[in-house]
């Protein structure tokens, strides 16, 4: 009875990390496809290092190396792997609730910081600094996509309003332009996502959760039945 609970939660334990491996694995392709064809880091300088496609590379990464390493444990039954498993899915899920916390407690000073970058973004875009090519077409990228223009609205544009951000007949000489900003246009998609974000990063949590309990009945199971390798 002990071996048929074990070899059931062996390959329980196999069969969802392979899956979860998977996902890792396209979670990493998406953030290389995002740097190469989806660059957005020039609007915010200062949040450059944290930009969606490195954090979709970094997850990946953090995503497949975890679950290889459980799917590898429960394969051959290593004691010092599934405590790796377990260690390391208890730490991503304190980094996780820590991070999770931290946006609600600043989320005004995140709010201000991206305004700033934005702002300064523009600056350049608009060919105050330096060569703005490739920015200004991000910009174009970023207000077509979000149908909005500039950071606050229009005139943020002053005289050199791109035609990104024309309603119809941009052709004529004072065309209709969108009149929303950019910067309210983002936290309207995070306020409408935050509740979908919660219940992500519950359900993330209860996943982990999970995980290390098995990860842990499973090394308990082969520490008694004496095994598997050994520490």
């Amino acid at each position: 009875m002990a071996q048929g609970c074990l070899k059931c939660l062996k390959y329980t334990m196999c069969f969802a990390n392979f899956l979860c491996f998977m996902c890792g694995v396209a979670v990493l392709s998406f953030g290389i496809y995002m740097m190469v064809d989806f660059r957005m880091t020039a609007l915010t300088p200062t949040l450059a290092r944290f930009n969606l496609s490195n954090m979709l590379l970094v997850s990946g990464i953090v995503i497949t190396c975890v679950s290889f390493l459980g799917f590898l444990g429960a394969l051959k039954e290593n004691r010092c792997l599934l405590l790796t498993f377990f260690l390391l899915l208890f730490l991503l899920m304190l980094v996780e609730l820590t991070a999770a916390c931290l946006l609600l407690m600043y989320e005004s000073e995140i709010g201000k910081m991206v305004n700033e970058d934005l702002k300064k973004g523009l600056e350049t875009a608009k060919g105050k600094t330096g060569n703005s090519t490739d920015l200004t077409s991000e910009w174009d990228m970023l207000q077509k996509q979000l149908d909005c223009c500039g950071v606050h609205n229009v005139s943020d544009w002053g005289n050199k309003v791109p035609t990104s951000c024309c309603l119809k007949h941009c052709n004529t000489p004072q065309p209709p332009y969108k009149q929303k900003g950019c910067l309210a246009t983002l936290r309207t998609m995070f306020e409408d996502n935050f509740l979908t974000t919660g219940i992500s990063v519950i359900v993330l949590c209860i996943f982990e959760v999970l995980g290390m309990c098995f990860a842990m009945t499973l090394f308990c199971h082969i520490s008694r039945s004496g095994l598997g390798y050994k520490l």
